[in-house]
Formats: structure tokens, C-alpha cells, sequence
């Protein structure tokens, strides 16, 4: 029986990628190096120290490791200036609905995020009051598409994986939810997320009726 569900953000709840673009470029930019939206791409549901690799990869650059620290907390700062304009009305259509839907019902609902900016995020948006235990990139030191995140949220949910659904947009997101055990909603295109248990091309689809219907057996 399925009785929690766990979410990744950006692109799930909220979207913030703009925002993760606008200040990857700005510091790409900065540095002389070429980044655009392909390469951008490549860095949805990676970690900020992965996502730095993959631009100076992508620009054949190679940097001391304090270099490159200190450039993703620069990359940090600029995001995390940025996240001010996040309000209320930043949710993606069916989101909050959906998270509505699971408390009135009586899920245990978890994040399950690759970012450390996850709690203002959430707090911005007024979203705190749906979590039960909110793990980011503070949690746990393998990201996606290491399960670890998953595995965090549902030890702390007390639940096994089977008992719980995971809902992600990112290939890796997918892969990590595979890999622990977990049962998958995918959000966005088949390309990217066509490997999960499920896959909707937006929130607005992948209400709770949906996703019933879909696993009808597990509830």
C-alpha cells in the first residue's frame, strides 16, 4: 500500500530554473566560458558541484578544487539573491492542489531535493505546512541519481520505498527513485522522464485521481 509521497522541487513544485539559469550564465559569463540553454539542460536535478564540472567539462577548463568551490558558492549567492521574487503565486499549476489533496487525505509527504536552498524556497512559497521532513542537499553527501535522497525521506517518513511514490523531472531524479526501490511519476517529456512507472507532461496532469488509477493496485 502506498502510503507517502516524495517530491522533488524545482520543476516539480516550483520552477526555478530560470533562476538556476540566469545565475549559471551570469557566472559563465563572468568567466569567459560558453554556456547556454543545452548545456544547461544537462545540469537539471545535478548537484551544484556536478553542475560546475559539467560547464568547465563542456569548456575544457580545469581548475584547482578551491577554484571551483568557491565559484559554485559565488554561482550560491547570485541564485540565492534571486529566490526573493519566488511568492505564492510560483507554484506550478496543480501543485499545491495536489499537495492540498495529500494532506486532506492523510499521505506523509517528503521533499526530496538535490538543492540546499530547498527550506526558502519552500518558505517563499508558503509551502512549508505540507512537508513532513524536508530533505535537500544538506541531507545527504551522494546526489541524484544516487537514491540516497529518496532513501533520506522515507526513513524519516518511517515507510519503506514500495510504500512510497516518488515525482520527478529529471532523468537522474528518475534514475535515483528507481535505483532505491520506489515507485515513479514522471513529469515532463518521454525523452527525459519516459522511464518512470508513469510519466505526465505536467503537474496539472499528475493529480492524486491520476496517479490512483495508475497504481490502482497499491491503494
Amino acid at each position: 500500500m502506498i502510503k507517502g509521497f516524495i517530491f522533488d522541487l524545482d520543476g516539480v513544485i516550483t520552477d526555478t530554473a530560470e533562476l538556476h539559469f540566469l545565475a549559471w550564465k551570469a557566472l559563465a559569463d563572468d568567466m569567459g566560458w560558453q554556456f547556454d540553454r543545452d548545456v544547461n539542460e544537462k545540469l537539471r536535478g545535478v548537484s551544484r558541484m556536478d553542475s560546475i564540472g559539467i560547464i568547465m567539462e563542456h569548456n575544457t577548463v580545469s581548475l584547482p578544487e578551491d577554484e571551483v568551490a568557491a565559484l559554485a558558492t559565488k554561482k550560491n549567492d547570485i541564485y540565492v539573491a534571486s529566490l526573493d521574487q519566488i511568492t505564492t503565486e510560483d507554484y506550478l499549476p496543480g501543485a499545491r492542489e495536489l499537495l492540498t489533496h495529500l494532506r486532506q487525505e492523510g499521505f506523509k509527504v517528503a521533499l526530496g531535493s538535490a538543492s540546499k536552498n530547498s527550506t526558502k524556497v519552500l518558505q517563499q512559497l508558503n509551502a512549508t505546512k505540507y512537508f513532513d521532513v524536508i530533505g535537500d542537499g544538506n541531507s545527504v553527501s551522494k546526489s541524484k541519481p544516487a537514491p540516497d535522497i529518496f532513501l533520506f525521506g522515507a526513513e524519516k517518513l518511517d515507510l519503506k520505498p514500495a510504500e512510497c511514490i516518488v515525482y520527478e523531472d529529471a532523468e537522474s531524479g528518475v534514475d535515483a527513485a528507481k535505483a532505491g526501490g520506489f515507485f515513479s511519476v514522471g513529469i515532463g517529456p518521454k525523452d527525459r522522464v519516459g522511464h518512470a512507472d508513469v510519466c505526465f507532461s505536467s503537474m496539472k496532469e499528475a493529480t492524486l485521481f491520476e496517479v490512483k488509477s495508475h497504481f490502482k493496485e497499491l491503494f
